[in-house]
């Protein structure tokens, strides 16, 4: 029952606050594309064969992708599963980096020079995403609501020197 503790467990402040709500505001158009074609995407059964036929990846994997935007981004904006929220954005936006993005450079296409967009934006991503994994949501977040309403302990708030992944 510990380890439920320690994945809701999260500090008060207001840093993972912002980080996880401009995390999933970011993702969500992503995701939104992905799931309901939103924004100029292609919904589910487009994406599902431009990532399982196109770029080769097991339809598991592809479904993984998918969920983790949509709803992992849902999950940092109110803060619930966050660790688990951060974690798979983290991933995916690593795999995105190394697939599909590394071969263009580090830079953004800003200007239109070059055949594709670069890994920065996936660097900020993933560490905003580290970040969260260790911290949590913090402040107005879901994991505390549920973290101080679990049986047992009843410390929800982490110190400052000791983000919840090294707690005992």
């Amino acid at each position: 029952m510990d380890w439920i503790h320690k994945i809701f467990r999260t500090g008060n402040g207001y840093s993972p606050l912002a980080l996880r709500v401009m995390l999933g505001l970011v993702i969500f158009p992503h995701g939104a594309q992905k799931v309901l074609g939103w924004f100029g995407g292609h919904g589910l059964e487009g994406t599902l064969g431009f990532l399982t036929q196109k770029m080769g990846l097991p339809m598991v994997v592809a479904l993984l992708v998918i969920a983790g935007e949509f709803l992992g981004s849902l999950g940092l904006i109110a803060g619930l599963f966050t660790r688990l929220s951060a974690f798979g954005i983290g991933a995916i936006m690593a795999g995105a980096a190394i697939t599909a993005h590394s071969s263009n450079g580090f830079f953004m296409n800003w200007s239109g020079q070059q055949a594709g967009e670069g890994f920065e934006f996936h660097l900020l991503a993933i560490g905003m995403a580290v970040a969260l994994a260790i911290s949590g949501g913090g402040r107005f977040s879901l994991d505390r609501w549920v973290a101080e309403r679990l049986p047992g302990k009843r410390d929800t708030s982490l110190s400052a020197t000791k983000p919840a992944l090294f707690a005992h």
